[in-house]
């Protein structure tokens, strides 16, 4: 089969059609021919890994140690990318119930990666579910991945019908799931942050105001909010803190270990939080989220598709700061 492989580190070129062999099914798995996939900051992440220095993740040392063991010390030990895909049932294991042959389906690998690829096979626990029937293979492609994990995060803050959310990189995988999810399920008043590559885009996701970070500091507007949403980190608790109401909380996706100390302290002194949120989803969560794309309360928006032999360039495009959407590979 054909997989877009990579066996160095480094940019978008590093990026290579290759042949490999076709998995085979365990009796718990299912192979799905893959249709789609979509490009994920995880993937660009991955894919120059040995570059990224402790300084430089966006998480503790011992989490940066934890992947280069996952991802490998001077070579990629996950020689194919891709997390979040959508395709249909070519094979199923001997003891897999919960799935069939010709089935059309949508899925998330994880850390495991091996999307871009024309064949994977997953367990049928894993984070895979029937794809909606409302979206392309395309468009579902770009859903389980941000949606599973922006799910098991706003779960964490306790969201009210009317209250007022504020999300930080609302542009990205888990941002422009979470503002979907904040609105739509939630019924909470969504402001986005974002550049202004993404301000139509995050409008459309149904938003009720972007703010450019590029023109504007949000901290300095005067109103403060119910939950701050941040999803690379990029923020600090001192400098959005008078931006949150009394009992406010700033739900950080990505912390160093002061952010983790605040969280502790907060969570003793009361009034407003911090909360370091890790998230692990389930296949339950994914069919979830399939529930509420078919009930209209979640879409996707697809900026530009590649095909598979243009992957290098579906990196450079995500890369370049001008998507205004979802970036996907088709197979």
């Amino acid at each position: 089969m054909k997989a877009i492989n990579y066996t160095t580190y480094g940019g978008p070129d590093v990026l290579k059609l290759a042949t490999v062999e076709k998995p085979s099914p365990k009796p718990n798995e299912v192979l799905i021919q893959i249709h789609a996939v979509s490009v994920n900051y995880g993937d660009i992440l991955a894919r120059k890994f040995k570059y990224i220095s402790p300084s430089t993740f966006n998480m503790p040392l011992l989490f940066w140690l934890m992947a280069k063991l996952v991802f490998g010390l001077s070579r990629p030990k996950k020689v194919i990318l891709g997390n979040s895909f959508a395709g249909v049932v070519e094979q199923i294991g001997d003891k897999v119930t919960n799935f069939k042959t010709g089935e059309p389906v949508f899925a998330c690998t994880e850390e495991k990666m091996g999307a871009y690829a024309e064949y994977l096979c997953m367990p049928e626990n894993a984070v895979v579910s029937q794809k909606p029937t409302t979206m392309t293979f395309e468009e579902a492609s770009t859903i389980p991945y941000g949606a599973t994990m922006a799910l098991n995060l706003l779960k964490k803050a306790n969201l009210k019908k009317g209250h007022q959310v504020l999300i930080l990189g609302a542009s990205g995988g888990i941002g422009s799931a979470a503002v979907q999810l904040a609105k739509h399920y939630y019924g909470a008043e969504v402001i986005g942050v974002c550049s202004t590559e993404g301000m139509k885009y995050v409008k459309r996701l149904g938003a009720d105001k972007v703010i450019d970070y590029k023109k504007q500091d949000f901290t300095k507007n005067g109103e403060a909010y119910d939950l701050i949403f941040d999803v690379l980190g990029r923020a600090s608790f001192s400098k959005v803190k008078a931006s949150l109401k009394q009992n406010g909380i700033y739900l950080s996706v990505s912390f160093k270990m002061k952010k983790l100390l605040q969280m502790l302290w907060t969570s003793i002194t009361g009034g407003k939080r911090v909360i370091c949120a890790l998230a692990v989803p389930k296949s339950e969560d994914l069919i979830f989220i399939k529930d509420l794309i078919e009930n209209g309360k979640m879409t996707a928006i697809i900026d530009k598709t590649f095909p598979m032999e243009e992957a290098a360039a579906a990196h450079r495009y995500f890369e370049s700061g001008n998507k205004k959407g979802s970036i996907v590979i088709t197979l």
